[in-house]
Protein backbone atom coordinates (compact mmCIF):
# COMPACT_ATOMS: atom_id res chain seq x y z
CA UNK A 1 0.00 0.00 0.00
CA UNK A 2 1.02 3.61 -0.48
CA UNK A 3 0.82 6.36 2.12
CA UNK A 4 -2.92 6.86 1.40
CA UNK A 5 -3.59 3.20 2.12
CA UNK A 6 -4.18 2.28 -1.55
CA UNK A 7 -3.35 -1.18 -2.74
CA UNK A 8 -1.17 -1.65 -5.82
CA UNK A 9 -2.19 -3.64 -8.89
CA UNK A 10 0.23 -6.54 -9.18
CA UNK A 11 0.37 -6.60 -13.01
CA UNK A 12 1.06 -2.88 -13.59
CA UNK A 13 2.48 -1.92 -10.22
CA UNK A 14 0.23 1.17 -10.11
CA UNK A 15 -1.96 2.25 -7.18
CA UNK A 16 -5.70 1.65 -7.56
CA UNK A 17 -6.53 5.35 -8.10
CA UNK A 18 -4.22 5.54 -11.14
CA UNK A 19 -5.56 2.25 -12.51
CA UNK A 20 -9.14 3.59 -12.28
CA UNK A 21 -8.14 6.90 -13.91
CA UNK A 22 -6.47 5.06 -16.76
CA UNK A 23 -9.55 2.88 -17.23
CA UNK A 24 -11.84 5.94 -17.36
CA UNK A 25 -9.56 7.60 -19.92
CA UNK A 26 -9.60 4.49 -22.08
CA UNK A 27 -13.38 4.29 -21.86
CA UNK A 28 -13.73 7.92 -22.90
CA UNK A 29 -11.39 7.38 -25.83
CA UNK A 30 -13.52 4.46 -27.00
CA UNK A 31 -16.53 6.72 -27.41
CA UNK A 32 -16.60 7.78 -31.06
CA UNK A 33 -16.60 11.47 -31.91
CA UNK A 34 -19.82 12.28 -33.80
CA UNK A 35 -19.22 12.43 -37.56
CA UNK A 36 -19.39 15.99 -38.81
CA UNK A 37 -21.54 16.87 -41.81
CA UNK A 38 -18.74 17.97 -44.13
CA UNK A 39 -16.68 14.84 -43.49
CA UNK A 40 -19.78 12.70 -44.06
CA UNK A 41 -20.44 14.45 -47.37
CA UNK A 42 -16.83 13.96 -48.46
CA UNK A 43 -16.98 10.23 -47.74
CA UNK A 44 -20.40 9.94 -49.36
CA UNK A 45 -19.28 11.69 -52.56
CA UNK A 46 -16.13 9.58 -52.74
CA UNK A 47 -18.28 6.46 -52.63
CA UNK A 48 -20.61 7.71 -55.38
CA UNK A 49 -17.93 9.27 -57.58
CA UNK A 50 -16.84 6.26 -59.61
CA UNK A 51 -20.33 5.29 -60.75
CA UNK A 52 -21.74 8.78 -61.35
CA UNK A 53 -21.69 10.96 -64.45
CA UNK A 54 -20.09 14.39 -64.23
CA UNK A 55 -23.48 16.14 -64.31
CA UNK A 56 -24.71 13.89 -61.50
CA UNK A 57 -21.63 14.66 -59.41
CA UNK A 58 -22.11 18.38 -59.93
CA UNK A 59 -25.81 18.13 -59.07
CA UNK A 60 -25.11 16.21 -55.85
CA UNK A 61 -22.46 18.72 -54.83
CA UNK A 62 -24.80 21.66 -55.47
CA UNK A 63 -27.60 20.13 -53.42
CA UNK A 64 -25.36 19.20 -50.49
CA UNK A 65 -23.65 22.61 -50.62
CA UNK A 66 -27.01 24.31 -50.14
CA UNK A 67 -27.76 22.12 -47.12
CA UNK A 68 -24.29 22.78 -45.69
CA UNK A 69 -25.22 26.41 -45.02
CA UNK A 70 -27.56 25.07 -42.33
CA UNK A 71 -25.02 22.55 -41.05
CA UNK A 72 -22.32 24.97 -39.89
CA UNK A 73 -22.35 26.92 -36.66
CA UNK A 74 -22.41 30.67 -37.06
CA UNK A 75 -20.37 33.35 -35.34
CA UNK A 76 -18.88 36.79 -35.86
CA UNK A 77 -15.99 35.37 -37.85
CA UNK A 78 -18.15 33.12 -40.03
CA UNK A 79 -17.48 33.46 -43.77
CA UNK A 80 -20.24 34.50 -46.16
CA UNK A 81 -22.65 31.91 -47.52
CA UNK A 82 -21.23 32.38 -51.00
CA UNK A 83 -17.69 31.47 -49.92
CA UNK A 84 -18.88 28.59 -47.77
CA UNK A 85 -20.60 27.12 -50.83
CA UNK A 86 -17.51 27.60 -52.98
CA UNK A 87 -15.29 26.01 -50.34
CA UNK A 88 -17.66 23.06 -50.00
CA UNK A 89 -17.80 22.46 -53.77
CA UNK A 90 -14.00 22.54 -53.90
CA UNK A 91 -13.46 20.34 -50.84
CA UNK A 92 -16.03 17.72 -51.82
CA UNK A 93 -14.04 16.63 -54.91
CA UNK A 94 -12.16 13.43 -53.95
CA UNK A 95 -9.00 14.54 -55.75
CA UNK A 96 -8.79 17.59 -53.46
CA UNK A 97 -8.70 15.64 -50.20
CA UNK A 98 -5.43 16.35 -48.41
CA UNK A 99 -4.65 19.27 -50.75
CA UNK A 100 -4.32 22.81 -49.42
CA UNK A 101 -7.36 24.87 -50.50
CA UNK A 102 -6.94 27.92 -52.75
CA UNK A 103 -5.90 31.00 -50.82
CA UNK A 104 -9.26 32.71 -51.26
CA UNK A 105 -11.13 29.72 -49.86
CA UNK A 106 -8.83 28.73 -46.98
CA UNK A 107 -10.70 30.49 -44.17
CA UNK A 108 -14.06 29.23 -45.45
CA UNK A 109 -12.71 25.70 -45.81
CA UNK A 110 -11.27 25.80 -42.29
CA UNK A 111 -14.65 26.95 -40.98
CA UNK A 112 -16.38 24.01 -42.70
CA UNK A 113 -14.03 21.52 -41.09
CA UNK A 114 -13.98 23.04 -37.59
CA UNK A 115 -17.40 24.63 -37.14
CA UNK A 116 -19.47 22.04 -38.95
CA UNK A 117 -22.34 20.38 -37.14
CA UNK A 118 -22.48 16.63 -36.51
CA UNK A 119 -24.73 14.69 -38.86
CA UNK A 120 -26.93 13.75 -35.92
CA UNK A 121 -27.93 17.41 -35.52
CA UNK A 122 -30.31 16.83 -38.43
CA UNK A 123 -32.78 15.33 -35.95
CA UNK A 124 -33.00 18.75 -34.25
CA UNK A 125 -36.19 20.43 -35.46
CA UNK A 126 -34.72 23.92 -35.62
CA UNK A 127 -31.68 22.79 -37.60
CA UNK A 128 -33.76 20.76 -40.03
CA UNK A 129 -36.15 23.66 -40.65
CA UNK A 130 -33.12 25.68 -41.76
CA UNK A 131 -32.12 22.76 -44.02
CA UNK A 132 -35.56 22.84 -45.67
CA UNK A 133 -35.24 26.60 -46.17
CA UNK A 134 -31.87 26.14 -47.88
CA UNK A 135 -33.40 23.63 -50.29
CA UNK A 136 -36.08 26.09 -51.37
CA UNK A 137 -34.28 29.43 -51.56
CA UNK A 138 -31.32 30.99 -53.30
CA UNK A 139 -28.55 32.91 -51.58
CA UNK A 140 -30.29 36.24 -52.24
CA UNK A 141 -33.45 35.05 -50.48
CA UNK A 142 -35.54 34.59 -53.62
CA UNK A 143 -37.31 31.25 -54.20
CA UNK A 144 -35.29 28.65 -56.11
CA UNK A 145 -36.67 27.33 -59.38
CA UNK A 146 -38.85 24.25 -59.10
CA UNK A 147 -36.33 22.03 -60.86
CA UNK A 148 -33.56 23.31 -58.56
CA UNK A 149 -35.59 22.46 -55.47
CA UNK A 150 -36.37 18.97 -56.77
CA UNK A 151 -32.72 18.31 -57.63
CA UNK A 152 -31.49 19.49 -54.22
CA UNK A 153 -34.11 17.48 -52.36
CA UNK A 154 -33.27 14.37 -54.36
CA UNK A 155 -29.57 14.76 -53.58
CA UNK A 156 -30.25 15.28 -49.87
CA UNK A 157 -32.67 12.36 -49.63
CA UNK A 158 -30.17 9.92 -51.12
CA UNK A 159 -27.44 11.18 -48.77
CA UNK A 160 -29.69 10.87 -45.72
CA UNK A 161 -30.64 7.31 -46.65
CA UNK A 162 -26.93 6.57 -46.71
CA UNK A 163 -26.50 8.19 -43.29
CA UNK A 164 -29.24 5.96 -41.88
CA UNK A 165 -27.54 2.88 -43.38
CA UNK A 166 -24.26 3.96 -41.72
CA UNK A 167 -25.96 4.33 -38.36
CA UNK A 168 -25.35 8.09 -38.19
CA UNK A 169 -29.09 8.82 -38.12
CA UNK A 170 -31.94 6.80 -36.57
CA UNK A 171 -34.20 7.64 -39.54
CA UNK A 172 -34.35 9.87 -42.59
CA UNK A 173 -35.94 13.12 -41.32
CA UNK A 174 -36.85 14.14 -44.86
CA UNK A 175 -39.37 11.33 -45.05
CA UNK A 176 -41.45 13.00 -42.33
CA UNK A 177 -41.76 16.20 -44.36
CA UNK A 178 -44.49 16.51 -46.94
CA UNK A 179 -43.01 17.16 -50.35
CA UNK A 180 -43.33 20.79 -51.34
CA UNK A 181 -45.80 21.27 -54.17
CA UNK A 182 -44.05 22.75 -57.16
CA UNK A 183 -46.18 23.94 -60.02
CA UNK A 184 -45.31 22.49 -63.39
CA UNK A 185 -42.76 24.64 -65.16
CA UNK A 186 -41.70 22.15 -67.79
CA UNK A 187 -44.33 23.00 -70.40
CA UNK A 188 -42.69 24.57 -73.44
CA UNK A 189 -43.47 28.25 -73.84
CA UNK A 190 -45.02 28.86 -77.27
CA UNK A 191 -43.27 32.24 -77.41
CA UNK A 192 -39.87 30.60 -77.91
CA UNK A 193 -40.93 28.73 -81.06
CA UNK A 194 -39.73 29.95 -84.45
CA UNK A 195 -41.55 29.32 -87.71
CA UNK A 196 -39.83 28.04 -90.85
CA UNK A 197 -39.04 31.52 -92.21
CA UNK A 198 -37.58 32.71 -88.92
CA UNK A 199 -35.48 29.55 -88.64
CA UNK A 200 -33.97 30.03 -92.08
CA UNK A 201 -33.25 33.68 -91.31
CA UNK A 202 -31.50 32.74 -88.08
CA UNK A 203 -29.35 30.07 -89.75
CA UNK A 204 -28.36 32.59 -92.42
CA UNK A 205 -27.54 35.17 -89.75
CA UNK A 206 -25.27 32.67 -87.98
CA UNK A 207 -23.04 32.58 -91.06
CA UNK A 208 -22.41 36.34 -90.71
CA UNK A 209 -21.16 36.14 -87.11
CA UNK A 210 -17.42 36.76 -86.84
CA UNK A 211 -14.89 37.48 -89.54
CA UNK A 212 -15.08 35.44 -92.75
CA UNK A 213 -11.55 34.08 -92.47
CA UNK A 214 -11.98 32.77 -88.91
CA UNK A 215 -15.36 31.17 -89.78
CA UNK A 216 -16.63 31.47 -86.22
CA UNK A 217 -20.27 31.54 -87.27
CA UNK A 218 -20.09 29.63 -90.56
CA UNK A 219 -18.69 26.50 -88.93
CA UNK A 220 -21.74 26.41 -86.62
CA UNK A 221 -24.54 26.80 -89.18
CA UNK A 222 -24.88 23.02 -89.55
CA UNK A 223 -24.66 22.63 -85.77
CA UNK A 224 -27.83 24.68 -85.25
CA UNK A 225 -29.41 23.03 -88.30
CA UNK A 226 -29.28 19.56 -86.70
CA UNK A 227 -31.11 20.96 -83.68
CA UNK A 228 -33.84 22.45 -85.85
CA UNK A 229 -34.25 19.76 -88.52
CA UNK A 230 -33.43 16.61 -86.49
CA UNK A 231 -34.37 17.61 -82.95
CA UNK A 232 -30.95 16.87 -81.45
CA UNK A 233 -29.93 18.16 -78.05
CA UNK A 234 -26.85 20.46 -78.18
CA UNK A 235 -24.80 17.87 -76.24
CA UNK A 236 -25.75 15.23 -78.83
CA UNK A 237 -24.73 17.50 -81.69
CA UNK A 238 -21.37 18.16 -80.01
CA UNK A 239 -20.68 14.40 -79.90
CA UNK A 240 -21.86 13.66 -83.47
CA UNK A 241 -19.21 11.91 -85.64
CA UNK A 242 -18.89 11.42 -89.37
CA UNK A 243 -19.28 7.67 -88.86
CA UNK A 244 -22.73 8.37 -87.37
CA UNK A 245 -23.94 10.09 -90.55
CA UNK A 246 -25.53 8.49 -93.60
CA UNK A 247 -25.69 11.32 -96.15
CA UNK A 248 -26.87 10.05 -99.58
CA UNK A 249 -26.68 12.19 -102.70
CA UNK A 250 -30.47 12.27 -102.93
CA UNK A 251 -33.33 11.70 -100.52
CA UNK A 252 -33.41 11.29 -96.76
CA UNK A 253 -30.38 10.47 -94.66
CA UNK A 254 -29.88 9.17 -91.13
CA UNK A 255 -27.98 10.28 -88.04
CA UNK A 256 -27.28 7.38 -85.68
CA UNK A 257 -26.65 8.91 -82.28
CA UNK A 258 -24.36 7.02 -79.91
CA UNK A 259 -22.74 9.59 -77.66
CA UNK A 260 -23.52 12.81 -75.84
CA UNK A 261 -21.00 15.38 -74.57
CA UNK A 262 -22.68 17.32 -71.74
CA UNK A 263 -20.81 20.28 -70.26
CA UNK A 264 -19.55 20.10 -66.69
CA UNK A 265 -16.73 21.75 -64.80
CA UNK A 266 -13.32 20.11 -65.15
CA UNK A 267 -13.36 19.08 -61.49
CA UNK A 268 -16.39 16.85 -62.07
CA UNK A 269 -15.15 14.80 -65.05
CA UNK A 270 -12.74 11.88 -64.95
CA UNK A 271 -10.82 13.20 -67.95
CA UNK A 272 -10.28 16.71 -66.57
CA UNK A 273 -12.06 18.12 -69.66
CA UNK A 274 -15.14 20.34 -69.47
CA UNK A 275 -17.18 17.95 -71.65
CA UNK A 276 -18.07 14.59 -70.17
CA UNK A 277 -18.37 11.59 -72.48
CA UNK A 278 -21.64 9.74 -71.92
CA UNK A 279 -24.12 7.47 -73.65
CA UNK A 280 -27.46 8.81 -74.78
CA UNK A 281 -29.77 10.34 -72.18
CA UNK A 282 -32.21 7.89 -70.55
CA UNK A 283 -30.77 4.92 -72.49
CA UNK A 284 -28.38 2.08 -71.86
CA UNK A 285 -24.78 3.06 -72.58
CA UNK A 286 -24.48 0.60 -75.49
CA UNK A 287 -27.67 1.62 -77.32
CA UNK A 288 -28.00 4.09 -80.17
CA UNK A 289 -30.81 6.17 -81.66
CA UNK A 290 -31.27 6.44 -85.44
CA UNK A 291 -32.87 9.71 -86.55
CA UNK A 292 -34.05 10.16 -90.16
CA UNK A 293 -33.08 13.57 -91.54
CA UNK A 294 -34.68 15.43 -94.46
CA UNK A 295 -32.82 16.24 -97.70
CA UNK A 296 -32.37 19.90 -96.69
CA UNK A 297 -30.34 18.86 -93.64
CA UNK A 298 -28.40 16.26 -95.65
CA UNK A 299 -27.33 19.05 -98.02
CA UNK A 300 -26.35 21.38 -95.15
CA UNK A 301 -24.17 18.68 -93.55
CA UNK A 302 -22.55 17.75 -96.87
CA UNK A 303 -21.69 21.41 -97.46
CA UNK A 304 -20.31 21.74 -93.92
CA UNK A 305 -18.08 18.67 -94.24
CA UNK A 306 -16.83 19.77 -97.65
CA UNK A 307 -15.77 23.18 -96.30
CA UNK A 308 -14.53 22.30 -92.81
CA UNK A 309 -13.89 18.56 -92.79
CA UNK A 310 -14.04 16.79 -89.44
CA UNK A 311 -12.62 17.75 -86.07
CA UNK A 312 -10.55 15.48 -83.83
CA UNK A 313 -11.92 11.98 -83.24
CA UNK A 314 -13.94 12.29 -86.44
CA UNK A 315 -16.43 14.71 -84.89
CA UNK A 316 -18.60 16.62 -87.35
CA UNK A 317 -18.38 19.86 -85.36
CA UNK A 318 -15.29 21.40 -83.80
CA UNK A 319 -13.83 24.73 -82.83
CA UNK A 320 -11.11 26.51 -84.78
CA UNK A 321 -8.46 24.22 -83.25
CA UNK A 322 -10.39 21.04 -83.90
CA UNK A 323 -11.44 20.69 -80.28
CA UNK A 324 -14.89 20.18 -78.80
CA UNK A 325 -17.36 23.01 -79.44
CA UNK A 326 -17.87 24.73 -76.10
CA UNK A 327 -21.30 25.76 -74.85
CA UNK A 328 -20.06 29.32 -74.30
CA UNK A 329 -19.11 29.45 -78.00
CA UNK A 330 -22.41 28.30 -79.46
CA UNK A 331 -24.30 30.50 -76.98
CA UNK A 332 -22.35 33.66 -77.93
CA UNK A 333 -22.72 33.02 -81.65
CA UNK A 334 -26.45 32.43 -81.25
CA UNK A 335 -26.93 35.65 -79.29
CA UNK A 336 -25.18 37.65 -82.03
CA UNK A 337 -27.17 35.90 -84.77
CA UNK A 338 -30.47 36.80 -83.10
CA UNK A 339 -29.49 40.48 -83.24
CA UNK A 340 -28.84 40.16 -86.98
CA UNK A 341 -31.94 38.12 -87.84
CA UNK A 342 -34.72 39.42 -85.61
CA UNK A 343 -36.48 42.81 -85.56
CA UNK A 344 -35.32 44.98 -82.68
CA UNK A 345 -38.49 44.44 -80.65
CA UNK A 346 -38.07 40.66 -80.96
CA UNK A 347 -34.44 40.55 -79.79
CA UNK A 348 -35.52 41.14 -76.19
CA UNK A 349 -38.38 38.63 -76.48
CA UNK A 350 -38.18 34.90 -75.61
CA UNK A 351 -38.28 33.97 -79.31
CA UNK A 352 -35.48 31.43 -79.93
CA UNK A 353 -33.73 32.79 -76.85
CA UNK A 354 -31.61 29.64 -76.50
CA UNK A 355 -30.12 27.24 -79.04
CA UNK A 356 -32.17 24.50 -77.33
CA UNK A 357 -35.34 26.28 -78.49
CA UNK A 358 -34.56 25.04 -82.01
CA UNK A 359 -35.14 21.49 -80.75
CA UNK A 360 -38.46 22.61 -79.26
CA UNK A 361 -39.44 24.12 -82.63
CA UNK A 362 -38.53 20.88 -84.40
CA UNK A 363 -40.61 18.70 -82.07
CA UNK A 364 -43.58 21.05 -82.29
CA UNK A 365 -43.41 21.09 -86.08
CA UNK A 366 -43.46 17.28 -86.24
CA UNK A 367 -46.42 17.09 -83.86
CA UNK A 368 -48.37 19.66 -85.83
CA UNK A 369 -47.62 17.69 -89.00
CA UNK A 370 -49.46 14.75 -87.46
CA UNK A 371 -46.48 12.54 -86.68
CA UNK A 372 -47.60 10.17 -83.89
CA UNK A 373 -46.34 11.11 -80.44
CA UNK A 374 -44.65 7.73 -80.01
CA UNK A 375 -42.61 8.24 -83.20
CA UNK A 376 -41.66 11.80 -82.24
CA UNK A 377 -40.56 10.50 -78.84
CA UNK A 378 -38.42 7.78 -80.42
CA UNK A 379 -36.66 10.22 -82.74
CA UNK A 380 -35.83 12.80 -80.07
CA UNK A 381 -35.03 10.39 -77.23
CA UNK A 382 -37.90 11.13 -74.86
CA UNK A 383 -40.79 9.09 -73.57
CA UNK A 384 -44.25 9.67 -75.11
CA UNK A 385 -45.42 10.85 -71.68
CA UNK A 386 -42.77 13.59 -71.60
CA UNK A 387 -43.62 14.72 -75.14
CA UNK A 388 -47.32 14.90 -74.33
CA UNK A 389 -46.74 16.76 -71.06
CA UNK A 390 -44.25 19.29 -72.37
CA UNK A 391 -45.75 20.07 -75.78
CA UNK A 392 -49.50 19.68 -75.35
CA UNK A 393 -49.96 23.47 -75.41
CA UNK A 394 -47.99 23.88 -78.64
CA UNK A 395 -50.03 21.68 -80.97
CA UNK A 396 -52.25 23.69 -83.32
CA UNK A 397 -55.58 22.63 -84.80
CA UNK A 398 -56.21 19.59 -82.61
CA UNK A 399 -59.18 21.15 -80.82
CA UNK A 400 -60.84 22.02 -84.12
CA UNK A 401 -60.17 18.54 -85.51
CA UNK A 402 -61.59 16.95 -82.37
CA UNK A 403 -64.70 19.14 -82.61
CA UNK A 404 -65.22 18.08 -86.22
CA UNK A 405 -64.97 14.41 -85.28
CA UNK A 406 -67.49 14.87 -82.45
CA UNK A 407 -69.85 16.80 -84.73
CA UNK A 408 -69.60 14.11 -87.40
CA UNK A 409 -70.48 11.27 -85.03
CA UNK A 410 -73.36 13.32 -83.62
CA UNK A 411 -74.79 13.77 -87.11
CA UNK A 412 -74.42 10.07 -87.83
CA UNK A 413 -76.31 9.27 -84.60
CA UNK A 414 -79.05 11.78 -85.48
CA UNK A 415 -78.55 14.10 -82.49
Amino acid sequence: MNRRGEAFEIESGLPESEVRAAAEATKAADVETPLRWFEFCRKYMAGRWRTSAAKTREGMADGLAAVTLAMVKRGKEAPSDEYLRLAFRWGIVPANEGVNPPTGLKSSYDWLTTAGRPVVDLVDTEVFEDVLYRLSYRLDGTPAAGDTYKRRRRALNTALEHAVAMGELPENPLQRVRRKHIGSNVVVDRRVLVNAVQARQLLTAVSYVGSWDRCRGRRLVAFYAVLYYAGLRPAEAVGLRLSDCHLPETGWGTLTLRETRPVSGKQWTDSGERHDRRGLKAREASTDRPVPIPPVLVAILQSHLKEFGTAREGRVFGNERGGVVGSSTYWRVWEEAREYALPLERVSSPLAGRPYDLRHACITRWLNAGVPIAEVARRVGNSPEVIHRRYHGCIDGHEEAANQKIERIMLEEGD
